[in-house]
């Protein structure tokens, strides 16, 4: 009875700690009757994660038609758009700056001997990346908005395309107001119950998060071990200290002084949602956690919420759009190129693009850097500097994006003038 009783929080962060000296300990050859323990972490890894996938669609759609028809006019559902999209551009902005800072203040990519690209070598062979990014440019930016617009929603549900899904949920949101009532109120009431559903469901899966937590990292830390850490260590600690940074720094000042609420209230709040976006790396796949630890524990409504948190999981990658920036700094120095004001100010631009209109393809960071690289006349190959790292780093940028995102559910909640947010006890895990 005592483990139930303790907060999700701490139940996921004791599997954290477990997992870390399971994975060490078994590596991926250890086994037990012929059955490899790497095995098992994946098997239960994959399933939480296939949980927490089978309940994106249904419970994004739902939330945005309820939130959306419970909005009702355009002009509300304009000014909470306006509102949304000026967020995500200034957090994703003072997260590329923050990063820019700190690698250029440490110069990761340089020792006392001078560049180091031959002592730190390649961790990676590059040549599956390569066919990924062949054809990807900077026009993919302009993708983003094709991708709104699906040429079937049954389709774009299937292959997990949040933008289509979230463009065609606003409109039937929206045009559910404008039909005769009684009909608008039957499938009023019909969306408010698969919500409800959901959000039931979700608790249910909740419930087996610390053991799915502990498969995933264990697995990770089962595979890369540590020593991949040595020779990138100042890469390492540069993009972790500029993370740091923008989420207990930047994104508390907004909180305190935009939305006018206690940022420290907000941080335990979000706790099971920030572990469990560590442990996946999955924006999309932590939505389902996060629009609950937004609406149960900080108080958002759900007309605010479902509108910020499915369109921020999609296209506001603040971790993202900054670890592209310390990367292709870092290896434009581990190359020993020089990079002056315009060349830097191309990065952040394309960085800002570039982390909105590729959040939708598969290794969306790697992605990124390249087309950055290609943008500055870096070659493709330099990313196999960082190869080694990018799983763990993965996994602290995913939680950075989705603490963004909760705060801007926050401080937008507080801009509509919702009451209550962040005032009360923190809900229990």
């Amino acid at each position: 009875m005592g483990i139930t009783r303790l907060k999700l929080h701490w139940q996921i962060l004791i599997a954290l700690f477990l997992a870390v000296l399971a994975g060490v300990a078994a590596g991926e050859e250890g086994a037990l009757f012929g059955l490899t323990f790497y095995s098992v972490f994946d098997f239960l890894g994959t399933l939480f994660l296939n949980a927490l996938k089978m309940l994106i669609v249904p419970l994004i759609v739902s939330s945005i038609i309820v939130g959306i028809a419970g909005i009702g006019s355009s002009s509300a559902l304009g000014r909470l758009g306006g509102k949304t999209l000026l967020y995500y551009l200034t957090t994703s902005l003072l997260a590329i700056l923050v990063g820019l800072a700190v690698v250029n203040i440490i110069t990761p990519g340089i020792d006392e001997q001078g560049p180091v690209k031959e002592r730190v070598g390649f961790s990676g062979d590059t040549g599956d990346f390569a066919d990924k990014v062949a054809g990807k440019g900077t026009g993919d930016v302009v993708d983003v908005f094709l991708r709104m617009v699906p040429t079937n929603i049954v389709a774009a549900a299937a292959d997990g395309q949040m933008l289509g899904l979230i463009f065609f949920s606003l409109l039937f949101g929206f045009f559910m107001t404008k039909i005769q009532e009684d009909y608008a109120e039957s499938q009023y009431n019909f969306w408010q119950g698969v919500y409800e559903t959901m959000m039931r469901i979700t608790d249910w899966v909740m419930l087996f998060a610390p053991i799915g937590v502990f498969a995933l990292v264990a697995k990770v830390v089962a595979s890369t071990g540590f020593d991949a850490f040595a020779p990138l260590a100042w890469f390492f600690i540069s993009v972790v200290l500029a993370l740091v940074i923008h989420v207990f720094v930047t994104l508390p000042l907004l909180l305190r002084f935009i939305g006018r609420v206690n940022p420290l209230r907000h941080y335990p709040a979000m706790a099971p949602a920030l572990l469990t976006a560590f442990s996946t790396a999955s924006s999309s796949a932590t939505l389902p956690i996060t629009m609950e630890c937004v609406e149960k524990n900080a108080g958002v409504s759900n007309r605010t919420s479902s509108f910020v948190l499915p369109l921020g999981a999609t296209v506001n990658m603040d971790g993202t759009a900054l670890y592209e920036c310390v990367a292709a700094m870092f290896i434009a120095q581990a190359y020993g190129l020089e990079l002056n004001f315009a060349t830097q100010f191309t990065i952040v631009t394309v960085a800002l693009l570039t982390s909105i209109g590729v959040a939708g393809i598969p290794a969306a960071s790697l992605v990124a850097i390249a087309i950055i690289l290609a943008a500055i006349g870096l070659p493709l190959e330099g990313i196999g500097l960082i190869l080694a790292v990018d799983r763990i780093l993965d996994m602290l940028r995913t939680s950075t994006n989705v603490f963004s995102d909760s705060c801007g559910a926050v401080i937008i909640g507080r801009l509509q003038g919702e009451q209550g947010i962040l005032q009360g006890k923190v809900a229990k895990g």
